[in-house]
């Protein structure tokens, strides 16, 4: 299947509390849980790229109270309820809320001992700039840890991967994920970028029926 670009940036406020309001915590737990174990148990400077309305950054503070998180996003909207999310948690030390475009990163050269992104990709139009951009900002031997869909490989599989995610989704929720499943890259597209850019030691693989991991781990030569 060919992909079919979505929007860029979900920035109504109507969207970004529907957004908001699905329930996410068992995915969410689990990619926290997975990307903190990429990094040093003591501090780290960690940039989450599409933060959304933040939920992931906030897991992954209260599990590593020593860490500093920049979360990013370009939708005001998400930034919003991020950081009321944010304040509810008591997390305002921890997390740096900013409006950045993940493709062209205000920060220095190998600023970050991890970053991280889950669900952006299938968002840009273009994702190799921000490929370049994560290679540029990370420290050489920072961690890594990518999640994102994958674009079925045919309509019928689009189709039973849409009716599964249960009938507490209402049509308009149903039909913004087939449209992000459409957005998506394939597999092979993404081993494509990274190697493009040359990122070395990262691990590509299908994490679940409807997702990719890139993934590499913090290393002491930094």
């Amino acid at each position: 299947m060919e992909r079919v670009l979505e929007p860029e940036v979900m920035d109504s406020l109507e969207e970004a509390i529907e957004y908001d309001a699905m329930d996410f915590t068992e995915i969410n737990t689990a990619f926290a849980e997975e990307a903190i174990a990429l990094a040093p148990t003591e501090y780290a400077l960690v940039l989450d790229a599409g933060t959304g309305t933040s939920r992931i950054p906030i897991l992954m503070c209260q599990m590593r109270s020593q860490w500093q998180i920049i979360a990013i996003d370009l939708a005001e909207s998400m930034l919003q309820i991020a950081s009321h999310h944010i304040k509810q948690a008591g997390l305002q030390s921890q997390i740096r809320l900013e409006l950045v475009d993940a493709k062209h990163l205000p920060y220095a050269d190998r600023q970050f001992d991890l970053v991280v992104s889950n669900s952006l990709i299938h968002h840009l139009p273009d994702p190799l700039s921000f490929f370049s951009e994560i290679k540029r900002v990370l420290k050489p031997n920072g961690g890594i840890f990518l999640r994102d869909l994958f674009r079925p490989a045919d309509e019928a599989t689009m189709n039973a991967l849409v009716d599964s995610i249960g009938k507490e989704y209402n049509e308009h929720q149903k039909k913004l994920f087939r449209d992000s499943l459409n957005a998506a890259l394939t597999l092979d597209e993404v081993k494509q970028l990274i190697s493009l850019v040359d990122l070395q030691g990262v691990e590509i693989y299908q994490s679940s029926d409807r997702h990719w991991t890139a993934k590499r781990c913090w290393s002491h030569e930094n």
